[in-house]
């Protein structure tokens, strides 16, 4: 019989590891969805806008959805722990699943665009509230073994994203890039309706209209100025153009005016307090820093594997998925030594230093280079992002009171985006700018005899293939060119997350759920119950405590 601790004034939810484990397999399902449709687009996009004429503005189908997710966020995490997580994750499944099914029977282009941000909407939620619920009902002591599947999904998701968007244009239809959501989304959202028993509540604060409409201006600045300085040709900006300029000037502003609301708000949508917090400030920075250097590199190498291999869309994804079992390898491994010691610091130090290392090793590609080892090389940066990605998560959450646990999550998710997003421009521009430098130098030589009017984004992987055995060389060797030392550009970012992560304490994981510290629930060992009910935070919270007095 379960016990039960000293909670009158509200029914207490009982968890046991059967309840668990089928919340944690929703849990797997909805954050692999969001995740997937991040990237599962891009090998089909020359296939979808093709037949929905919608090439000059194809960048949306990417921005709308990127820009969706990191405005949402924050909220679901501030809702979730104003209210209660078990609507707002169900409205999030409910929303994503609804959205792939519109984006799939789609027949225009606008059509599309607007339910890939009805997408975004939906998976923001699904990644913050995935992160969230699990530590809601999984001590931070035990919280490794399951936060480890988690991280290796981002690993997985983005090399197989390219990978199954391959598959299904060259093999079914497109459409099934949407499509193949809808049973993984009702399942995970009937599996949540009867397992989710999370508490619901009210808050008696005002809610932070002000600071929500701020954020959504200045994150929707950020993300369009770097979307559309990193694109070429039709649908990108110089900053010669008033409007970008216009643009920066107001994404600045509102996020000035964010700040001081955030300042004075009642109950702010990103509490400032939380950056007076070392561990939080450091794991967000970290945080960052992947996202700006190892997500901006890792974009662009498939594109070098078609051109320099002549592989097609489905095989350059093959070629990536060292990658991917270099990124599961760590993080479950280090989420389960984590459950067992107790420690964590040891591994985003680690494999922060491995994928500098890594992303130092990249500079040394060339056009003609073994494919094993290439797949050495990114199977040794997979395995450093693996070891790092999911454990910063456990360390905020472990550092920040058991209320803020949903707000601290996805402010680190939150910066990782923007970190992702700012990275990617920057690295596009560097890498572009290389690039049609040293094709102008290729096609000078050629007399004319190849077409070259369309610039750099008119070469294909097919149109490569097609050339004079010279010319090909020439081309080969300006991708690389162009690749290898941009990497260089991005080294020194990681290096200083390599840095950081040797300032991070090792706070003491917590052994008492955050349900279960904050009094809304209690688990069938009696020790445990025993265990938590005298002090109704927690563990967790007396670690956010002495962090924040550190």
């Amino acid at each position: 019989m379960a016990n039960t601790a000293p909670a009158p004034d509200k029914p207490l939810v009982v968890l046991n590891q059967r309840t668990i484990w089928l919340i944690f397999g929703a849990l797997l399902a909805s954050m692999l969805l969001s995740s997937l449709d991040q990237s599962i687009v891009g090998t089909a996009m020359p296939t979808i806008v093709g037949e929905l004429n919608g090439v000059e503005h194809q960048g949306w189908v990417i921005t709308i959805y990127i820009l969706a997710i990191a405005i949402v966020m924050p909220l679901y995490g501030k809702f979730g722990d104003l209210w209660g997580r078990r609507w707002p994750f169900l409205v999030a499944i409910g929303l994503f699943t609804l959205a792939s099914a519109g984006a799939g029977f789609s027949q225009t282009f606008h059509e599309l665009v607007i339910w890939r941000g009805i997408q975004g909407l939906g998976g923001g939620g699904l990644i913050i509230l995935s992160q969230a619920i699990i530590a809601d009902i999984v001590p931070a002591k035990e919280r490794g073994k399951y936060m480890g599947p988690m991280g290796a999904l981002f690993g997985v998701s983005a090399v197989a994203g390219p990978l199954l968007g391959g598959l299904f244009t060259d093999h079914a239809d497109w459409r099934w890039c949407f499509w193949i959501n809808i049973p993984i989304g009702l399942a995970a959202l009937v599996t949540a309706w009867f397992t989710l028993k999370l508490p619901s509540h009210r808050s008696g604060r005002r809610l932070d209209v002000a600071g929500i409409v701020l954020l959504t201006l200045a994150t929707s600045g950020i993300v369009l100025v770097t979307s559309w300085t990193s694109l070429t040709g039709e649908g990108g900006y110089d900053w010669s153009d008033g409007r970008l300029i216009g643009l920066l000037i107001g994404t600045l502003a509102a996020a000035a005016a964010f700040v001081l609301v955030e300042r004075k708000a009642a109950e702010p949508i990103l509490p400032l307090h939380l950056f007076k917090n070392r561990t939080f400030t450091l794991a967000t920075l970290v945080g960052l820093v992947i996202g700006m250097g190892m997500f901006a590199s890792l974009a662009f190498l498939p594109t070098f594997l078609q051109m320099s291999t002549g592989s097609g869309v489905t095989e350059s994804g093959l070629l990536m998925l060292p990658m991917t079992v270099g990124v599961m390898l760590t993080a479950i491994a280090s989420g389960f030594a984590i459950t067992r010691t107790g420690r964590y610091k040891v591994f985003p130090v680690v494999g922060m230093a491995i994928a500098t290392a890594g992303l130092a090793w990249l500079t040394a590609i060339t056009g003609d280079m073994s494919m094993i080892l290439f797949g050495v090389m990114i199977f040794f940066l997979g395995a450093g992002l693996g070891l790092v990605m999911q454990t910063i998560v456990l360390a905020v959450q472990n550092s920040v009171d058991p209320k803020e646990i949903g707000t601290a999550t996805s402010a680190n998710n939150f910066f990782r985006e923007i970190g992702a997003a700012v990275g990617t421009a920057l690295f596009s521009t560097i890498f572009t700018t290389r690039l049609t430098e040293r094709l102008t130098d290729v096609f000078a030589g050629s007399g004319g005899a190849v077409d070259t009017s369309g610039g750099a984004e008119s070469l294909t992987p097919a149109v490569v293939a097609q050339l004079p055995e010279a010319l090909h060389d020439g081309v080969v060797n300006a991708y690389t060119d162009a690749l290898a030392p941009a990497f260089w550009y991005l080294v020194p970012l990681l290096a200083i997350g390599f840095v950081l992560t040797l300032f991070l304490k090792e706070v003491k994981l917590s052994d008492v759920a955050g349900m279960v510290a904050r009094g809304e629930a209690v688990t069938e060992a009696p020790a445990t119950v025993a265990a938590a009910a005298p002090t109704s935070t927690g563990a967790a919270a007396d670690s956010a405590d002495d962090e924040r007095a550190r």
